[in-house]
């Protein structure tokens, strides 16, 4: 059976940072929201977390595009990772969890999962 999908509300336009990532809160835990007004799609949303040192910091990391791709420097350690598929560029054997982002008039949604909502309440 296929999980159903919900579009939560995290933050407004004016909240987000050009050229830049924002944290915000979800039920799945923190979450790096990216604003790259010069691309299509502008927005990109992974999970805040540094894989490599746990600390909750890859929305303050420097963006950037490599090989065509937006990309997220770590602050910590410096590794980079793919804003479109999570992947580390630097060792293949990690990712960051990527979350579908759109935007609604004024507001920014991220889509969470039926299991991710019930894990929340349980």
């Amino acid at each position: 059976m296929k999980a159903r999908t919900f579009w939560n509300a995290v933050c407004s336009v004016e909240d987000l940072v050009p050229e830049s990532g924002i944290a915000v809160w979800t039920e799945d835990g923190p979450v790096a929201l990216f604003y790259l007004p010069h691309r299509l799609p502008a927005l990109f949303a992974i999970s805040h977390t540094d894989p490599f040192s746990g600390a909750n910091v890859l929305a303050r990391g420097i963006t950037g595009d490599l090989g065509g791709e937006p990309i997220v420097a770590s602050p910590l350690y410096k590794q980079h990772f793919n804003l479109k598929t999570g992947a580390c560029l630097e060792d293949d054997s990690v990712t960051v969890k990527t979350y579908p982002v759109l935007l609604d008039g004024n507001r920014i949604l991220l889509e969470t999962t039926e299991n991710q909502r019930e894990a929340v309440a349980a």
